[in-house]
């Protein structure tokens, strides 16, 4: 496990990149002055020791020692001990809606970015706790079990599209079944589940599921992504729309968001329905809920006792600018000896 301690210092790769570039770009308008003077021959004669190839590769013996030197400014950590360590918190998980009506652009950029962005923030504000995430449309799936690491929650969370769901829908009984097995502890008595979702096409039963689950300790809160008013759903290839979807009678279908169903759900979860189109406004809402929440103290294994490892990056690289300084633009002998292209000499 690593880490890495000041970011910021990737910027420098800009300037590194840009001096590349520049070099290229004076190189080019050298060789085509060089033409304007003479002709490849007479330059040949001219400087026969030069080498070309020896100028580019100085140059790029530089380049690397310079981004060796950036990185050891980032300074990278390496975890040298797996602990097992102590850490109240709850758990929470997240049902996240994939199906095509939250692809439609109500509210922007649209309903599935708007559900990532609320539970992104939210993830980015849990203390101890742990969290997971489901994604359902026509069935669910679980994209990540229940973990500490909240970095490794954002990157799966951000990979989420309807394409990883086999068929549509919005089976929210199917994420609620699968919620109910996705605690791992059984000791822990507070247990969130946060469905976002716009509500549509959802199947019967949710609310007997919903009663059952809270007999598991869980409180089911719903945030409704979307407009009552609605929105058609936009079909895109390679992020061009080409059109938007229809039903068989080939009329656009307009998708709204269902709240009732939501706040139905959220009753009978002992829990509380969230308008999500203010992403701020529901982040805040359940920062709080969580803030309030009884912590419950749990053991989990991390890496620790992490050692700075800039000093391999300084040595590289100093080598790296040792080989440029001893490096000479003129030909080597011994390779032009080799005679690896077959070029004859002149007599």
């Amino acid at each position: 496990m690593y880490q890495l301690e000041e970011k910021i210092y990737f910027y420098y790769f800009i300037v590194v990149a840009m001096l590349f570039l520049a070099y290229f770009l004076f190189s080019l308008w050298r060789k085509r002055k060089q033409k304007l003077f003479s002709n490849p021959n007479l330059l040949e004669r001219l400087s026969p020791e030069s080498s070309p190839f020896k100028s580019f590769f100085k140059t790029l013996m530089v380049a690397l020692a310079l981004s060796f030197l950036i990185i050891a400014l980032v300074n990278p950590k390496m975890g040298t001990k797996l602990k097992t360590i102590k850490k109240d918190g709850v758990d929470v998980v997240f049902a996240l809606d994939v199906s095509k009506s939250m692809l439609a652009e109500d509210i922007g950029p649209n309903r599935l970015e708007k559900a990532k962005q609320i539970t992104s923030k939210i993830i980015d504000k849990l203390g101890g706790d742990r969290v997971g995430i489901i994604i359902y449309a026509g069935n669910a799936y679980p994209l990540l079990p229940i973990t500490t690491d909240h970095a490794a929650a954002k990157m799966f969370l951000q990979s989420a599209n309807p394409d990883m769901v086999s068929s549509q829908g919005t089976a929210i009984n199917e994420a609620l079944k699968l919620a109910k097995s996705y605690y791992d502890d059984d000791d822990q008595t507070n247990r969130y589940l946060f469905i976002i979702s716009d509500g549509e096409d959802h199947q019967e039963n949710v609310s007997y599921i919903a009663n059952e689950a809270t007999k598991e300790g869980i409180k089911i809160y719903t945030v409704g992504v979307g407009t009552t008013k609605g929105s058609p759903i936009p079909i895109k290839h390679k992020g061009q729309l080409i059109g938007y979807k229809k039903d068989r009678e080939g009329e656009v279908v307009v998708t709204q968001l269902n709240d009732k169903t939501l706040q139905k759900i959220a009753t009978d979860g002992n829990g509380k329905y969230i308008n999500g189109n203010s992403t701020t406004k529901a982040v805040d809402y359940i920062n709080d809920v969580l803030l309030k929440a009884d912590k419950k103290e749990f053991e989990t294994k991390q890496f620790a006792d992490f050692k700075d490892q800039f000093q391999w990056f300084i040595a590289l690289g100093i080598l790296f600018l040792l080989l440029d300084a001893l490096m000479f633009n003129k030909k080597t002998k011994w390779i032009q000896k080799l005679n690896l292209f077959n070029e004859q000499k002149e007599k």
